[in-house]
């Protein structure tokens, strides 16, 4: 499966309320990974929401993505996002299934994307690039590193932090892949305007 286009994140706060309809309204306009992110520790809340995600990205054949919790992902037969912190790599891959989706969090930092490609992640993931309500204290990152990546990685690039339809199309433009993004898809008022935005989104990836 090619990695490209959109990739939805929850949050559990934006969504509160809204959770499966605004998700429900992402897929429908497409997405290509739907990463499931709930910081909290209510296990049994968390594997019901994510249960029910499951189901519904099966519907519209998209991947759905279990943010930090390799054990939850197994468990589910899904794919996993890794943060710096959020344990080893090769042992999430050897936990998972040889095809599941890895990915890795690798802020501004080429070294740290090498790493994660030698141990064996499905895309890598670089930001924030622009001023974001999800990681506010990340570092900056700019289009010259995306076309330092580009040029190295053979992988998949994901692009997060502060995305939204305005400034979206300069980083598919010097080589992402995939854009992450949170509140510039789910801080809609309406279930229309969050598939709206996720057929904008992927439109920047279609052949000009």
């Amino acid at each position: 499966m090619k990695l490209r286009g959109l990739y939805a994140v929850t949050d559990s706060q934006l969504l509160a309320g809204k959770f499966l309809s605004y998700v429900e309204a992402a897929l429908e306009g497409g997405v290509t990974l739907l990463q499931y992110r709930d910081k909290s520790s209510d296990e049994a809340r968390r594997l019901r929401e994510a249960e029910t995600l499951l189901r519904l990205c099966e519907r519209y054949k998209t991947q759905l993505i279990i943010n930090d919790d390799a054990e939850l992902a197994a468990r589910l037969g899904v794919g996993v996002h890794l943060g710096q912190t959020d344990g080893s790599l090769p042992a999430a891959r050897a936990l998972l299934r040889h095809k599941a989706i890895i990915g890795a969090t690798c802020h501004g930092q080429l070294e740290l994307a090498d790493q994660a490609k030698m141990d064996g992640a499905s895309y890598i993931a670089f930001g924030r690039f622009f001023n974001s309500n999800t990681k506010p204290g990340a570092p900056g990152c700019n289009l010259d590193l995306l076309d330092q990546a580009r040029a190295r990685f053979p992988v998949p690039i994901a692009v997060i932090g502060g995305v939204t339809l305005e400034n979206a199309a300069s980083l598919v433009e010097h080589g992402a892949d995939l854009l992450a993004v949170v509140h510039g898809l789910f801080g809609a008022d309406s279930t229309a305007e969050v598939t709206r935005r996720a057929k904008a989104f992927n439109a920047l990836f279609k052949p000009s």
